[in-house]
Protein backbone atom coordinates (compact mmCIF):
# COMPACT_ATOMS: atom_id res chain seq x y z
CA UNK A 1 0.00 0.00 0.00
CA UNK A 2 1.32 3.44 -0.90
CA UNK A 3 1.96 6.22 1.60
CA UNK A 4 -0.63 8.33 -0.23
CA UNK A 5 -3.52 6.09 0.77
CA UNK A 6 -2.71 6.65 4.47
CA UNK A 7 -2.48 10.44 4.23
CA UNK A 8 -5.35 12.70 5.34
CA UNK A 9 -7.14 14.21 2.34
CA UNK A 10 -5.93 17.72 3.25
CA UNK A 11 -2.30 16.61 2.81
CA UNK A 12 -2.65 14.86 -0.56
CA UNK A 13 -1.51 16.21 -3.90
CA UNK A 14 -4.13 17.75 -6.13
CA UNK A 15 -4.49 15.80 -9.39
CA UNK A 16 -7.28 17.84 -11.00
CA UNK A 17 -8.70 21.32 -10.45
CA UNK A 18 -11.60 22.33 -12.71
CA UNK A 19 -12.61 25.95 -12.13
CA UNK A 20 -15.64 27.84 -13.43
CA UNK A 21 -16.58 25.35 -16.16
CA UNK A 22 -19.35 26.51 -18.49
CA UNK A 23 -20.81 24.44 -21.32
CA UNK A 24 -23.87 24.90 -23.55
CA UNK A 25 -25.42 22.73 -26.25
CA UNK A 26 -27.69 24.34 -28.87
CA UNK A 27 -27.76 27.50 -26.78
CA UNK A 28 -28.90 25.66 -23.63
CA UNK A 29 -26.48 25.91 -20.68
CA UNK A 30 -25.65 22.47 -19.26
CA UNK A 31 -22.82 23.51 -16.92
CA UNK A 32 -22.86 26.88 -15.16
CA UNK A 33 -19.54 27.73 -13.58
CA UNK A 34 -18.86 24.34 -11.98
CA UNK A 35 -15.81 23.70 -9.76
CA UNK A 36 -14.47 20.20 -9.16
CA UNK A 37 -11.26 18.77 -7.72
CA UNK A 38 -9.58 15.39 -7.31
CA UNK A 39 -6.72 14.30 -5.04
CA UNK A 40 -4.25 11.45 -5.34
CA UNK A 41 -5.52 8.20 -3.87
CA UNK A 42 -9.04 9.59 -3.52
CA UNK A 43 -12.44 8.31 -4.61
CA UNK A 44 -14.50 11.44 -5.32
CA UNK A 45 -18.17 10.74 -6.05
CA UNK A 46 -20.17 12.96 -8.39
CA UNK A 47 -23.95 12.76 -7.94
CA UNK A 48 -27.05 14.51 -9.24
CA UNK A 49 -30.25 13.89 -11.16
CA UNK A 50 -30.21 12.96 -14.84
CA UNK A 51 -29.43 16.09 -16.81
CA UNK A 52 -27.58 17.73 -13.91
CA UNK A 53 -24.38 17.85 -15.98
CA UNK A 54 -22.28 15.08 -14.41
CA UNK A 55 -21.40 13.22 -17.60
CA UNK A 56 -20.82 16.48 -19.49
CA UNK A 57 -18.34 17.64 -16.84
CA UNK A 58 -16.45 14.36 -17.00
CA UNK A 59 -16.55 14.29 -20.80
CA UNK A 60 -14.79 17.65 -20.73
CA UNK A 61 -12.09 16.22 -18.48
CA UNK A 62 -11.80 13.18 -20.78
CA UNK A 63 -11.43 15.31 -23.92
CA UNK A 64 -14.78 14.37 -25.46
CA UNK A 65 -16.17 17.91 -25.19
CA UNK A 66 -14.54 21.32 -24.91
CA UNK A 67 -15.67 23.84 -22.26
CA UNK A 68 -17.05 27.20 -23.39
CA UNK A 69 -15.09 28.83 -20.57
CA UNK A 70 -13.26 27.91 -17.38
CA UNK A 71 -9.91 26.29 -16.66
CA UNK A 72 -8.52 22.82 -16.00
CA UNK A 73 -5.30 22.29 -14.08
CA UNK A 74 -3.64 18.87 -13.95
CA UNK A 75 -1.23 18.59 -11.03
CA UNK A 76 0.88 21.77 -11.33
CA UNK A 77 0.30 22.22 -15.06
CA UNK A 78 -2.31 24.68 -16.28
CA UNK A 79 -4.22 23.08 -19.14
CA UNK A 80 -6.68 25.35 -20.92
CA UNK A 81 -8.34 22.50 -22.82
CA UNK A 82 -7.91 18.80 -23.41
CA UNK A 83 -8.51 18.66 -27.18
CA UNK A 84 -9.49 15.01 -27.59
CA UNK A 85 -9.65 11.59 -25.91
CA UNK A 86 -6.21 10.58 -27.16
CA UNK A 87 -4.70 13.67 -25.52
CA UNK A 88 -6.54 12.85 -22.30
CA UNK A 89 -5.14 9.32 -22.33
CA UNK A 90 -1.64 10.72 -22.87
CA UNK A 91 -2.20 12.87 -19.77
CA UNK A 92 -3.15 9.79 -17.74
CA UNK A 93 -6.96 10.19 -17.88
CA UNK A 94 -9.21 7.22 -18.68
CA UNK A 95 -12.99 6.93 -18.59
CA UNK A 96 -15.42 4.03 -18.36
CA UNK A 97 -18.46 5.35 -20.20
CA UNK A 98 -22.03 4.65 -19.10
CA UNK A 99 -22.93 3.77 -22.69
CA UNK A 100 -20.70 0.95 -23.88
CA UNK A 101 -18.22 1.84 -26.61
CA UNK A 102 -17.22 -1.67 -27.67
CA UNK A 103 -17.13 -3.24 -31.13
CA UNK A 104 -19.59 -6.10 -30.87
CA UNK A 105 -18.03 -8.38 -33.51
CA UNK A 106 -14.44 -8.00 -32.30
CA UNK A 107 -12.97 -10.19 -29.59
CA UNK A 108 -12.55 -9.18 -25.97
CA UNK A 109 -8.80 -8.76 -26.47
CA UNK A 110 -9.21 -6.72 -29.67
CA UNK A 111 -11.59 -4.37 -27.88
CA UNK A 112 -9.38 -3.86 -24.84
CA UNK A 113 -6.27 -3.13 -26.91
CA UNK A 114 -7.92 -1.56 -29.97
CA UNK A 115 -5.22 0.17 -32.07
CA UNK A 116 -2.68 -0.69 -29.33
CA UNK A 117 -2.05 -4.39 -29.89
CA UNK A 118 1.44 -5.65 -29.04
CA UNK A 119 3.42 -6.40 -32.20
CA UNK A 120 6.37 -8.55 -33.20
CA UNK A 121 9.47 -7.36 -35.01
CA UNK A 122 7.94 -7.31 -38.49
CA UNK A 123 4.83 -5.45 -37.31
CA UNK A 124 2.60 -8.50 -37.00
CA UNK A 125 0.28 -8.62 -33.99
CA UNK A 126 1.70 -10.71 -31.15
CA UNK A 127 -1.44 -12.75 -30.43
CA UNK A 128 0.10 -14.68 -27.57
CA UNK A 129 1.09 -11.55 -25.66
CA UNK A 130 -2.20 -9.87 -26.54
CA UNK A 131 -4.17 -12.70 -24.99
CA UNK A 132 -1.89 -12.97 -21.95
CA UNK A 133 -2.22 -9.24 -21.25
CA UNK A 134 -5.98 -9.50 -21.65
CA UNK A 135 -6.24 -12.39 -19.19
CA UNK A 136 -4.35 -10.39 -16.57
CA UNK A 137 -6.76 -7.47 -16.94
CA UNK A 138 -9.84 -9.68 -16.91
CA UNK A 139 -8.57 -11.37 -13.76
CA UNK A 140 -8.44 -7.98 -12.05
CA UNK A 141 -12.11 -7.35 -12.86
CA UNK A 142 -13.18 -10.87 -11.89
CA UNK A 143 -14.47 -11.69 -15.38
CA UNK A 144 -13.90 -15.25 -16.56
CA UNK A 145 -13.97 -14.92 -20.33
CA UNK A 146 -11.91 -16.13 -23.26
CA UNK A 147 -9.84 -13.24 -24.71
CA UNK A 148 -10.77 -14.52 -28.17
CA UNK A 149 -14.50 -14.52 -27.43
CA UNK A 150 -16.58 -12.02 -29.46
CA UNK A 151 -17.91 -9.23 -27.25
CA UNK A 152 -21.42 -9.64 -28.70
CA UNK A 153 -21.62 -13.09 -27.06
CA UNK A 154 -21.25 -11.57 -23.58
CA UNK A 155 -24.07 -10.34 -21.37
CA UNK A 156 -24.42 -6.57 -20.86
CA UNK A 157 -22.95 -6.96 -17.37
CA UNK A 158 -19.88 -8.77 -18.69
CA UNK A 159 -19.48 -6.25 -21.49
CA UNK A 160 -19.33 -3.58 -18.80
CA UNK A 161 -16.48 -5.47 -17.12
CA UNK A 162 -14.65 -5.50 -20.48
CA UNK A 163 -15.08 -1.70 -20.59
CA UNK A 164 -13.48 -1.48 -17.15
CA UNK A 165 -10.60 -3.74 -18.21
CA UNK A 166 -10.11 -1.53 -21.28
CA UNK A 167 -9.77 1.55 -19.06
CA UNK A 168 -7.34 -0.24 -16.73
CA UNK A 169 -5.16 -1.17 -19.71
CA UNK A 170 -4.10 2.51 -19.99
CA UNK A 171 -2.60 2.48 -16.45
CA UNK A 172 -4.32 5.81 -15.71
CA UNK A 173 -3.47 8.30 -12.97
CA UNK A 174 -7.06 9.55 -13.14
CA UNK A 175 -9.86 7.08 -13.75
CA UNK A 176 -13.48 8.15 -14.30
CA UNK A 177 -16.32 5.68 -13.76
CA UNK A 178 -19.68 6.80 -15.22
CA UNK A 179 -22.38 4.56 -13.70
CA UNK A 180 -20.08 1.50 -13.75
CA UNK A 181 -22.35 -0.75 -11.70
CA UNK A 182 -25.59 -0.04 -13.58
CA UNK A 183 -25.47 -3.46 -15.27
CA UNK A 184 -23.51 -5.37 -12.61
CA UNK A 185 -24.78 -7.74 -9.94
CA UNK A 186 -24.02 -7.11 -6.28
CA UNK A 187 -21.18 -9.65 -6.40
CA UNK A 188 -19.65 -8.03 -9.49
CA UNK A 189 -20.03 -4.59 -7.93
CA UNK A 190 -18.12 -5.68 -4.84
CA UNK A 191 -15.38 -7.04 -7.10
CA UNK A 192 -15.27 -3.66 -8.84
CA UNK A 193 -14.88 -1.98 -5.44
CA UNK A 194 -11.91 -4.24 -4.69
CA UNK A 195 -10.29 -3.05 -7.93
CA UNK A 196 -11.02 0.58 -7.01
CA UNK A 197 -9.48 0.15 -3.57
CA UNK A 198 -6.36 -1.38 -5.11
CA UNK A 199 -6.05 1.54 -7.53
CA UNK A 200 -6.65 4.02 -4.72
CA UNK A 201 -3.92 2.44 -2.60
CA UNK A 202 -1.55 2.99 -5.53
CA UNK A 203 -2.33 6.71 -5.63
CA UNK A 204 -4.76 6.68 -8.56
CA UNK A 205 -7.50 9.31 -8.34
CA UNK A 206 -10.98 7.89 -8.94
CA UNK A 207 -14.05 9.88 -9.99
CA UNK A 208 -17.18 7.82 -9.37
CA UNK A 209 -20.52 8.85 -10.92
CA UNK A 210 -23.46 6.87 -9.59
CA UNK A 211 -27.17 7.13 -8.91
CA UNK A 212 -26.87 4.35 -6.32
CA UNK A 213 -26.29 6.33 -3.15
CA UNK A 214 -25.47 3.30 -0.94
CA UNK A 215 -22.48 2.68 -3.25
CA UNK A 216 -21.35 6.27 -2.82
CA UNK A 217 -21.27 5.89 0.96
CA UNK A 218 -19.48 2.55 0.64
CA UNK A 219 -16.65 3.61 -1.66
CA UNK A 220 -16.21 7.41 -1.72
CA UNK A 221 -14.03 9.79 0.35
CA UNK A 222 -15.77 12.98 -0.83
CA UNK A 223 -18.94 13.74 -2.75
CA UNK A 224 -19.90 16.66 -4.99
CA UNK A 225 -23.54 17.35 -5.92
CA UNK A 226 -24.67 18.92 -9.20
CA UNK A 227 -28.19 20.24 -9.77
CA UNK A 228 -29.34 21.83 -13.03
CA UNK A 229 -25.74 22.35 -14.12
CA UNK A 230 -24.63 24.09 -10.93
CA UNK A 231 -22.47 22.85 -8.07
CA UNK A 232 -24.29 22.29 -4.77
CA UNK A 233 -21.15 21.84 -2.70
CA UNK A 234 -18.46 19.25 -1.94
CA UNK A 235 -18.34 17.44 1.41
CA UNK A 236 -16.42 14.58 3.03
CA UNK A 237 -18.59 11.48 2.90
CA UNK A 238 -18.22 11.09 6.67
CA UNK A 239 -20.06 14.38 7.30
CA UNK A 240 -23.04 13.92 4.99
CA UNK A 241 -26.10 11.65 4.82
CA UNK A 242 -28.43 10.15 2.25
CA UNK A 243 -31.17 12.64 3.14
CA UNK A 244 -28.73 15.53 2.71
CA UNK A 245 -27.59 14.30 -0.72
CA UNK A 246 -31.15 13.70 -1.94
CA UNK A 247 -32.24 17.14 -0.74
CA UNK A 248 -29.35 18.84 -2.57
CA UNK A 249 -29.81 16.70 -5.70
CA UNK A 250 -33.58 16.79 -6.01
CA UNK A 251 -34.86 19.59 -3.80
CA UNK A 252 -37.65 17.38 -2.42
CA UNK A 253 -38.12 14.32 -0.21
CA UNK A 254 -38.81 10.97 -1.86
CA UNK A 255 -40.91 7.96 -0.91
CA UNK A 256 -39.75 4.89 -2.79
CA UNK A 257 -41.57 2.05 -1.03
CA UNK A 258 -44.63 0.41 -2.51
CA UNK A 259 -47.23 0.53 0.28
CA UNK A 260 -50.35 -1.27 -0.94
CA UNK A 261 -49.76 -4.99 -1.47
CA UNK A 262 -52.15 -6.74 -3.88
CA UNK A 263 -54.82 -9.08 -2.55
CA UNK A 264 -54.06 -12.74 -3.22
CA UNK A 265 -57.59 -13.22 -4.57
CA UNK A 266 -57.11 -11.09 -7.69
CA UNK A 267 -57.52 -13.03 -10.95
CA UNK A 268 -54.37 -14.31 -12.64
CA UNK A 269 -53.52 -12.20 -15.71
CA UNK A 270 -50.29 -13.99 -16.73
CA UNK A 271 -49.57 -17.67 -16.19
CA UNK A 272 -46.55 -19.52 -17.57
CA UNK A 273 -46.46 -23.32 -17.31
CA UNK A 274 -43.35 -25.47 -17.80
CA UNK A 275 -41.63 -23.13 -20.23
CA UNK A 276 -38.36 -24.47 -21.68
CA UNK A 277 -35.98 -23.73 -24.52
CA UNK A 278 -35.93 -26.09 -27.51
CA UNK A 279 -33.46 -28.88 -26.59
CA UNK A 280 -31.76 -28.55 -29.98
CA UNK A 281 -31.26 -24.78 -29.72
CA UNK A 282 -27.60 -23.63 -29.74
CA UNK A 283 -28.15 -21.80 -26.46
CA UNK A 284 -30.80 -23.99 -24.77
CA UNK A 285 -30.98 -22.72 -21.21
CA UNK A 286 -34.47 -22.15 -19.79
CA UNK A 287 -35.89 -25.23 -18.01
CA UNK A 288 -39.40 -25.97 -16.72
CA UNK A 289 -40.32 -22.45 -15.65
CA UNK A 290 -43.76 -21.88 -14.12
CA UNK A 291 -45.09 -18.75 -12.46
CA UNK A 292 -48.08 -16.42 -12.36
CA UNK A 293 -48.89 -12.72 -11.95
CA UNK A 294 -52.24 -11.39 -10.74
CA UNK A 295 -54.21 -8.36 -11.86
CA UNK A 296 -52.73 -5.20 -10.32
CA UNK A 297 -49.73 -7.08 -8.93
CA UNK A 298 -46.06 -6.15 -9.29
CA UNK A 299 -43.96 -9.32 -9.37
CA UNK A 300 -40.18 -9.01 -9.24
CA UNK A 301 -37.64 -11.35 -10.82
CA UNK A 302 -34.26 -11.43 -9.07
CA UNK A 303 -31.09 -13.41 -9.73
CA UNK A 304 -27.43 -13.14 -10.58
CA UNK A 305 -26.22 -12.10 -14.03
CA UNK A 306 -26.80 -14.94 -16.47
CA UNK A 307 -29.59 -16.52 -14.41
CA UNK A 308 -31.97 -16.35 -17.38
CA UNK A 309 -34.35 -13.51 -16.43
CA UNK A 310 -33.99 -11.57 -19.69
CA UNK A 311 -34.11 -14.77 -21.74
CA UNK A 312 -37.40 -15.63 -20.01
CA UNK A 313 -38.86 -12.21 -20.83
CA UNK A 314 -37.81 -12.51 -24.48
CA UNK A 315 -39.36 -15.98 -24.71
CA UNK A 316 -42.69 -14.78 -23.32
CA UNK A 317 -42.69 -11.76 -25.66
CA UNK A 318 -42.02 -13.85 -28.75
CA UNK A 319 -38.43 -12.74 -29.35
CA UNK A 320 -36.99 -16.14 -28.43
CA UNK A 321 -38.16 -19.55 -29.61
CA UNK A 322 -39.98 -21.82 -27.18
CA UNK A 323 -39.39 -25.54 -27.02
CA UNK A 324 -42.14 -26.40 -24.57
CA UNK A 325 -44.58 -24.73 -22.25
CA UNK A 326 -47.84 -22.81 -22.23
CA UNK A 327 -48.65 -19.11 -21.77
CA UNK A 328 -52.03 -17.85 -20.55
CA UNK A 329 -53.08 -14.19 -20.62
CA UNK A 330 -56.19 -13.31 -18.60
CA UNK A 331 -57.10 -17.00 -18.50
CA UNK A 332 -56.79 -17.56 -22.25
CA UNK A 333 -54.08 -19.78 -23.71
CA UNK A 334 -52.12 -17.84 -26.34
CA UNK A 335 -49.63 -18.85 -29.02
CA UNK A 336 -46.87 -16.24 -29.30
CA UNK A 337 -44.22 -16.47 -32.02
CA UNK A 338 -43.37 -12.79 -32.46
CA UNK A 339 -43.57 -9.44 -30.60
CA UNK A 340 -46.51 -8.48 -32.87
CA UNK A 341 -48.46 -11.51 -31.60
CA UNK A 342 -47.42 -10.73 -28.03
CA UNK A 343 -48.78 -7.16 -28.27
CA UNK A 344 -51.99 -8.47 -29.85
CA UNK A 345 -52.36 -10.87 -26.91
CA UNK A 346 -52.11 -7.97 -24.44
CA UNK A 347 -48.41 -8.04 -23.53
CA UNK A 348 -45.95 -5.15 -23.41
CA UNK A 349 -42.18 -5.24 -22.96
CA UNK A 350 -39.64 -2.55 -22.08
CA UNK A 351 -36.23 -4.14 -22.79
CA UNK A 352 -33.10 -4.07 -20.67
CA UNK A 353 -31.33 -1.73 -23.10
CA UNK A 354 -33.80 1.06 -23.85
CA UNK A 355 -31.55 2.32 -26.65
CA UNK A 356 -31.44 -1.06 -28.38
CA UNK A 357 -35.07 -2.03 -28.80
CA UNK A 358 -36.98 0.18 -26.38
CA UNK A 359 -36.89 3.46 -28.29
CA UNK A 360 -36.52 4.87 -31.79
CA UNK A 361 -33.60 7.15 -31.02
CA UNK A 362 -33.80 9.27 -34.17
CA UNK A 363 -37.53 9.91 -33.72
CA UNK A 364 -39.24 12.50 -31.53
CA UNK A 365 -40.66 12.14 -28.03
CA UNK A 366 -44.19 12.29 -29.45
CA UNK A 367 -43.49 9.70 -32.15
CA UNK A 368 -42.02 7.30 -29.60
CA UNK A 369 -44.93 7.66 -27.17
CA UNK A 370 -47.53 6.81 -29.83
CA UNK A 371 -45.43 4.18 -31.64
CA UNK A 372 -47.26 1.19 -30.11
CA UNK A 373 -50.73 2.79 -30.56
CA UNK A 374 -50.61 4.05 -34.15
CA UNK A 375 -54.14 2.94 -35.05
CA UNK A 376 -55.53 5.37 -32.49
CA UNK A 377 -54.15 8.26 -34.52
CA UNK A 378 -55.42 7.47 -38.01
CA UNK A 379 -55.87 4.47 -40.30
CA UNK A 380 -53.95 5.81 -43.32
CA UNK A 381 -52.14 8.85 -41.90
CA UNK A 382 -51.23 10.02 -38.44
CA UNK A 383 -52.86 13.04 -36.84
CA UNK A 384 -50.06 15.32 -35.71
CA UNK A 385 -52.27 17.40 -33.43
CA UNK A 386 -53.58 14.33 -31.59
CA UNK A 387 -50.06 12.95 -31.19
CA UNK A 388 -48.80 16.23 -29.77
CA UNK A 389 -51.76 16.54 -27.39
CA UNK A 390 -51.10 13.07 -25.98
CA UNK A 391 -47.36 13.68 -25.77
CA UNK A 392 -47.87 16.97 -23.91
CA UNK A 393 -50.13 15.22 -21.40
CA UNK A 394 -47.40 12.68 -20.65
CA UNK A 395 -44.72 15.38 -20.65
CA UNK A 396 -46.65 17.13 -17.87
CA UNK A 397 -47.90 14.14 -15.86
CA UNK A 398 -44.60 12.20 -15.94
CA UNK A 399 -42.32 15.24 -15.65
CA UNK A 400 -40.51 14.39 -18.91
CA UNK A 401 -37.86 17.05 -19.28
CA UNK A 402 -37.64 18.05 -22.96
CA UNK A 403 -37.71 21.33 -24.85
CA UNK A 404 -40.71 20.15 -26.87
CA UNK A 405 -42.37 16.77 -27.67
CA UNK A 406 -40.84 17.26 -31.12
CA UNK A 407 -37.35 16.91 -29.63
CA UNK A 408 -35.43 13.82 -30.78
CA UNK A 409 -35.34 11.19 -27.99
CA UNK A 410 -31.59 10.68 -28.36
CA UNK A 411 -31.10 14.20 -26.96
CA UNK A 412 -32.81 13.36 -23.64
CA UNK A 413 -31.13 12.21 -20.44
CA UNK A 414 -31.30 8.52 -19.53
CA UNK A 415 -34.05 9.00 -16.97
CA UNK A 416 -36.23 10.94 -19.39
CA UNK A 417 -35.66 8.35 -22.12
CA UNK A 418 -36.88 5.68 -19.70
CA UNK A 419 -40.00 7.73 -18.94
CA UNK A 420 -40.73 7.96 -22.68
CA UNK A 421 -40.30 4.18 -23.04
CA UNK A 422 -42.77 3.60 -20.22
CA UNK A 423 -45.18 6.31 -21.42
CA UNK A 424 -45.58 4.32 -24.63
CA UNK A 425 -47.01 1.42 -22.62
CA UNK A 426 -49.07 3.62 -20.30
CA UNK A 427 -50.83 4.75 -23.48
CA UNK A 428 -51.31 1.16 -24.68
CA UNK A 429 -52.50 0.02 -21.23
CA UNK A 430 -51.55 -3.67 -21.78
CA UNK A 431 -52.94 -6.55 -19.75
CA UNK A 432 -49.37 -7.51 -18.78
CA UNK A 433 -46.25 -5.33 -18.86
CA UNK A 434 -42.76 -6.78 -18.52
CA UNK A 435 -40.08 -4.22 -17.62
CA UNK A 436 -36.42 -5.27 -17.71
CA UNK A 437 -34.10 -3.09 -15.53
CA UNK A 438 -36.58 -0.17 -15.31
CA UNK A 439 -34.26 2.26 -13.51
CA UNK A 440 -30.83 1.31 -14.81
CA UNK A 441 -28.71 4.44 -15.13
CA UNK A 442 -31.34 6.86 -13.76
CA UNK A 443 -31.08 9.10 -10.71
CA UNK A 444 -32.96 8.77 -7.43
CA UNK A 445 -35.56 11.36 -8.42
CA UNK A 446 -36.31 9.72 -11.78
CA UNK A 447 -36.22 6.32 -10.07
CA UNK A 448 -39.03 7.32 -7.72
CA UNK A 449 -41.00 8.68 -10.67
CA UNK A 450 -40.51 5.47 -12.70
CA UNK A 451 -41.72 3.46 -9.70
CA UNK A 452 -44.79 5.69 -9.49
CA UNK A 453 -45.46 4.99 -13.16
CA UNK A 454 -45.35 1.25 -12.49
CA UNK A 455 -47.65 1.70 -9.49
CA UNK A 456 -50.01 3.72 -11.68
CA UNK A 457 -50.16 0.88 -14.20
CA UNK A 458 -50.71 -1.73 -11.49
CA UNK A 459 -53.50 0.32 -9.87
CA UNK A 460 -55.22 0.47 -13.25
CA UNK A 461 -55.23 -3.34 -13.19
CA UNK A 462 -52.16 -4.18 -15.29
CA UNK A 463 -50.09 -7.16 -14.16
CA UNK A 464 -46.50 -5.89 -13.96
CA UNK A 465 -43.33 -8.01 -14.11
CA UNK A 466 -40.14 -6.22 -13.05
CA UNK A 467 -36.69 -7.68 -13.75
CA UNK A 468 -33.93 -5.90 -11.86
CA UNK A 469 -30.36 -6.47 -10.71
CA UNK A 470 -30.91 -3.73 -8.11
CA UNK A 471 -31.89 -5.86 -5.13
CA UNK A 472 -33.18 -2.97 -2.95
CA UNK A 473 -35.41 -1.96 -5.88
CA UNK A 474 -36.84 -5.47 -6.18
CA UNK A 475 -37.54 -5.54 -2.43
CA UNK A 476 -39.11 -2.06 -2.50
CA UNK A 477 -41.40 -2.44 -5.47
CA UNK A 478 -42.53 -6.09 -5.52
CA UNK A 479 -45.62 -7.76 -4.08
CA UNK A 480 -43.94 -11.13 -4.69
CA UNK A 481 -40.48 -12.14 -5.87
CA UNK A 482 -39.37 -15.07 -8.00
CA UNK A 483 -35.65 -15.86 -7.86
CA UNK A 484 -33.93 -17.43 -10.86
CA UNK A 485 -30.73 -19.47 -10.97
CA UNK A 486 -29.16 -21.22 -13.96
CA UNK A 487 -32.20 -21.01 -16.22
CA UNK A 488 -34.87 -22.06 -13.75
CA UNK A 489 -36.84 -20.66 -10.83
CA UNK A 490 -35.14 -21.56 -7.56
CA UNK A 491 -37.74 -20.08 -5.23
CA UNK A 492 -40.61 -17.70 -4.57
CA UNK A 493 -40.83 -15.17 -1.73
CA UNK A 494 -43.79 -13.14 -0.54
CA UNK A 495 -43.44 -9.56 0.66
CA UNK A 496 -42.96 -10.53 4.31
CA UNK A 497 -40.38 -13.25 3.59
CA UNK A 498 -38.27 -11.23 1.17
CA UNK A 499 -34.91 -10.01 2.47
CA UNK A 500 -31.60 -9.48 0.72
CA UNK A 501 -30.21 -12.57 2.46
CA UNK A 502 -33.16 -14.74 1.43
CA UNK A 503 -32.97 -13.61 -2.19
CA UNK A 504 -29.20 -14.10 -2.43
CA UNK A 505 -29.45 -17.57 -0.87
CA UNK A 506 -31.90 -18.64 -3.56
CA UNK A 507 -29.91 -16.90 -6.29
CA UNK A 508 -26.57 -18.51 -5.50
CA UNK A 509 -27.26 -21.80 -3.70
CA UNK A 510 -29.63 -24.73 -3.91
CA UNK A 511 -32.71 -24.10 -1.77
CA UNK A 512 -32.36 -25.60 1.74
Amino acid sequence: MSETSNQPLAEREELVAMQGIWKSFDGNPVLKGVNFGLLTGEVHALVGENGAGKSTLMNILAGVHQPDSGSIRLRDRAQATIPDEKSAQALGIAIVFQERSLFAQLSVAENIFAARQPVKRLGRIDRKRLHENTRLLLRRTGLEADPQQPVESLSPAHQQLVEIAKALSHNPAILIFDEPSSSLTERETQRLFEVIRQLKSGGVGIIYISHRLPEVFQIADRVTVLKDGEGQGTRPIATTSTDDLVRRMVGRSLELRHQDAVAAGNPIFLEVRNLSDPPTAPKAFLRNISFNVRRGEIVGFAGLAGAGRTELALAIFGSRSLGAGEIFVAGKRVEIHSPREAIAAGLGYVPEDRKDGGLFLDMTVAENIVSASLRRFGQFWLGDREQMDVARQFEHSLRIVCRTPKQVVQRLSGGNQQKVALAKWLLVNPTVLIVDEPTRGVDVGAKAEVHQMLYQLSRRGTAVVVISSDLPEILDISDRIYVMREGTISGELNRLEATEEAVMRLASLSPP
